[in-house]
């Protein structure tokens, strides 16, 4: 350790802020690009930067509650809902590299710059996910995934709609935000998965967990049982084997919050189809996609209950799917289970 000029210590690990890691990426992998990609990135700090000071302050300011309208999901809207699309709607739409952005919160996509050819990129978000529990102090994220947008150019008529609704397997990055006791990005580009806290004292996300890898066998199950009677029968049967072999329960109710618990210390997250829900309920382009993605990345996977869920060829950007993730043993479990003919 080095010793500060105010008897602050420094780790003698050099600091690696994000923005400095995504142009280390990029000089790595990709030498030729013109550093759009990282400016794009940076606009989803700052949005998650705003956002985490609005939640940090949620019971101070008159932020909390509902905002009185309902969704395109038919949802009531938070406050805070709001505002964490808009600023994520205006910290993009000015990057010269957006060309559509499709939030959960709004029924169809936002054409930014949708003919130009600089603009080789679409975004689509879920703002603000779990906004629900916000009121009673529970961990609440941000999901987002990164498209290129395709080369044809885009007719008249276009609204955007065909530049997001591509296979997860299309997606160059993905990630999500974690507001919790610390705030912490996690997001890969094909490269492995990498984590970032924001350091408040600073204002800037730190490198905090290089190269994450999910266990390849956990001891967790994440699952909201009130609905189990509901759940198809391989399901029950792949529950009932994981308390045999004494995982043990863990639900928060926020899929980033979930999920992060899963990929740090292993296990399996399930959110299956039920008898009112049978195509599910998490939405394939803005949750389970990217959520895939980063499993993948990190060792694990991903299953709509049939299949890889990154191969699902999405109709409509508020798309709903089951959604199965989890490390590798845990997968392979349920694939005995659920998908096997």
């Amino acid at each position: 350790m080095v010793q500060g000029g105010y008897g602050e210590k420094f780790s003698d690990r050099p600091i690696m802020t994000a923005q400095q890691y995504f142009l280390e990426q990029q000089r790595q992998h990709f030498p030729d690009a013109s550093g759009e990609f990282s400016w794009l990135l940076s606009g989803i700090t700052l949005a998650t930067k705003m956002i985490q000071a609005k939640v940090r302050r949620a019971g101070l300011v008159d932020i909390l509650g509902e905002q009185g309208a309902v969704n395109v999901q038919g949802e009531e809207q938070q406050k805070l809902d709001v505002y964490a699309n808009r600023a994520l709607l205006h910290c993009l739409g000015v990057r010269d590299s957006v060309g559509v952005l499709a939030s959960e919160e709004n029924e169809e996509p936002i054409t930014v710059r949708s003919r130009s050819a600089n603009a080789k990129y679409a975004i689509v978000f879920d703002p603000l996910d779990g906004s629900s529990n916000i009121d009673v102090n529970v961990s609440v994220g941000t999901i987002f995934s990164i498209l290129r947008r395709p080369e044809s150019a885009p007719t008249a008529a276009d609204d955007g709609t065909s530049d997001v609704l591509q296979p997860g397997t299309t997606q160059v990055a993905a990630g999500y935000v974690v507001y919790g006791s610390s705030t912490i990005l996690v997001y890969t580009t094909g490269q492995g998965v990498h984590g970032f806290t924001l350091d408040p004292s600073v204002g800037a996300y730190v490198l905090s967990h290089e190269n994450i890898r999910i266990p390849e066998r956990g001891k967790y199950y994440s699952v909201n049982e009130a609905y189990q009677d509901g759940f198809p029968p391989g399901y029950r049967d792949y529950l009932d084997r994981l308390r045999r072999k004494h995982y043990s329960s863990r639900y928060i109710g926020s899929l980033v919050a979930d999920f992060h618990r899963t990929l740090l210390r292993g296990g399996v997250f399930l959110y299956p189809p039920t008898v009112d829900h049978p195509t599910g309920k998490l939405r394939l382009l803005y949750e389970a996609n990217p959520i895939a993605f980063i499993a993948e990345q990190a060792g694990g996977s991903a299953s709509n209950g049939t299949g890889r869920v990154m191969e699902s060829v999405p109709s409509s950007i508020h798309q709903r799917t089951p959604l199965i993730v989890g490390g590798r043993a845990e997968m392979e479990e349920f694939a005995r289970c659920v998908e096997a003919p």
